[in-house]
């Protein structure tokens, strides 16, 4: 089913209503992946089968493991290079700020 797709979906529309910025649309596509390779790391390195059985179930990889679930072809290559994209600007703020708070 597309459950995880829907979650990612609605989540991004709540992020871009509430606070209605680029910037906050890729801090969150930045966290979410983040948090996907976190329970992805868990599920791996746990060593608890029913734990690593029910993440393997119901939640993806990673953001880039979704876009090869569910669209294949050019699609798939466009939606990784802008998932590339946006990973390279979320970069690019990491940078900015370290910069700002002179801690780089």
């Amino acid at each position: 089913m597309y459950w995880d797709l829907v979650v990612f979906i609605v989540l991004i529309v709540v992020v871009l209503m509430f606070f209605r910025n680029f910037s906050s649309f890729v801090y969150f596509v930045a966290i979410f992946d983040i948090l996907l390779r976190i329970l992805t790391f868990l599920k791996n390195n746990l060593g608890l089968p029913d734990v690593a059985a029910l993440i393997d179930k119901y939640i993806p990889e990673s953001v880039l493991a979704m876009i090869g679930k569910y669209t294949s072809g050019i699609a798939n290559t466009i939606l990784q290079w802008i998932f590339v994209l946006i990973m390279i600007i979320f970069e690019a703020y990491l940078i900015k700020y370290f910069v700002k708070k002179r801690k780089f």
